[in-house]
């Protein structure tokens, strides 16, 4: 906690002063008890009084009058609250192997129908951005709250040729430095202000990929982007081990070999053999692991809904530097209200 207006504190000093003529007031009294005939039959009269009632009163008035003297103070602490403009971006894999029907009905569809669902069940105040990513990245979707346009960009994913991990994950960076100043761009050139240890930006990366990165940026490249500006980054392998499903993608229908041969040539990083459709799950373990997300693999349509709906969306908080002299004000009050009302009780005047 620190103080805006520590020279406030100086008042304390008035405490000890106050103790010294409480001292003295007491010190006053005695002789005058003398004068009565006999003190032990005063003492019979008044009965023996409690040292704690005696001085208690006196006390809870220090302790108010310091609670006051911190709150002129206008202290400040830092504080961890829910985020009111929690922001998520979902930057979905459209490669062509997206288009394996060993997920039925294919891969892409299902992915879609996992994420409608999970747009469908945030909260209102939630704003949402939907990246898709191929060979290179788009935003297809800005952040929105509006459901209707993030179910229509989702609705109208197409796929495309090779896998950009890195791109789409720079694309989700550069889609939040959009929405917030804070936030350098990736390709900006600005370094961030790091955060302290823990404390992460109220945005979230949830990326889907099927495959391994075969173009672009490198995915641990991106990142440390994400890592730097505080950013979590959750990642999912979606996928199951039968890479010689047929393909069923819109108008293009075929195997493996035949859309390795028709997509990417003897250069496009499958080969004339075809493509390599295995999950990079390492990268994607290390991509979470250096954001402060998490993995998750799923290998069917329930599976992946289950993924999608067991997002620690509620982790997602803002840290902020907030007031607290409504506190110590309290507490003053609440000390000077107590200390008149037992001083009544036990020390009622004549």
């Amino acid at each position: 906690m620190e103080l805006l207006w520590p020279g406030f504190l100086y008042v304390l000093a008035l405490i000890p002063f106050l103790v010294l003529v409480y001292i003295f007031v007491l010190r006053r009294r005695r002789p005058y008890a003398v004068r009565f005939s006999s003190l032990s039959l005063v003492r019979q009269a008044v009965g023996k009084q409690s040292q704690v009632r005696r001085h208690l009163p006196f006390v809870l008035f220090l302790l108010a009058m310091s609670s006051l003297v911190v709150a002129m103070g206008r202290p400040v602490t830092t504080v961890t609250l829910p985020a009111a403009n929690a922001t998520i971006i979902l930057a979905l894999d459209v490669s062509r192997s997206m288009c394996s029907t060993d997920i039925q009905p294919n891969r892409l569809e299902a992915a879609k129908a996992a994420a409608l669902d999970f747009i469908t069940v945030q909260e209102d105040n939630v704003q949402i951005g939907i990246v898709a990513f191929a060979g290179y990245a788009v935003v297809i979707q800005e952040p929105t709250t509006d459901r209707n346009l993030l179910e229509t960009a989702v609705q109208n994913l197409t796929t495309a040729r090779r896998t950009a991990i890195g791109s789409g994950l720079l694309t989700s960076l550069e889609a939040l430095s959009e929405l917030d100043d804070s936030i350098p761009s990736p390709f900006s050139g600005v370094e961030p202000v790091p955060l302290p240890e823990g404390q992460y930006a109220p945005y979230m990366v949830v990326l889907l990929t099927d495959g391994v990165n075969t173009t672009g940026p490198e995915p641990l490249f991106a990142a440390d982007y994400a890592k730097a500006r505080g950013i979590r980054v959750y990642t999912i392998g979606f996928g199951t081990d039968q890479n010689d499903s047929p393909m069923n993608c819109g108008g293009f229908q075929g195997g493996p070999n035949d859309f390795g041969q028709f997509f990417f040539g003897s250069g496009g990083g499958g080969g004339t053999g075809g493509f390599r459709r295995g999950i990079d799950e390492e990268t994607l373990k290390q991509v979470a692991a250096m954001t402060g997300g998490s993995y998750f693999a799923a290998s069917s349509t329930g599976e992946l809904q289950d993924v999608f709906r067991n997002l620690p969306v509620q982790l997602m908080t803002v840290t902020e530097t907030t007031e607290v002299s409504v506190i110590f004000v309290t507490l003053g009050a609440v000390l000077v209200m107590l200390a008149i009302v037992l001083s009544m009780i036990w020390h009622p005047i004549p």
